[in-house]
């Protein structure tokens, strides 16, 4: 992966010191989400318009 595509990982501002998850949106065509408490595990891999999915019903929960 070069330089331009390499994650950029943001921990969410709803994370806490139990619950944190991290999300890469930079990546051309995924958006990637893991856990920041075990950043060399597995990344879970969504596209832009699942991943807005998924946003869109977290927020109406």
């Amino acid at each position: 992966m070069d330089v331009n595509t390499a994650p950029r990982w943001i921990k969410s501002t709803r994370s806490d010191s139990t619950n944190c998850v991290e999300v890469a949106d930079n990546v051309p065509g995924r958006v990637l989400v893991r856990d920041s408490k075990d950043p060399e595990g597995p990344v879970l891999t969504f596209t832009p318009r699942q991943w807005g999915g998924f946003v869109d019903m977290a927020k109406r929960s």
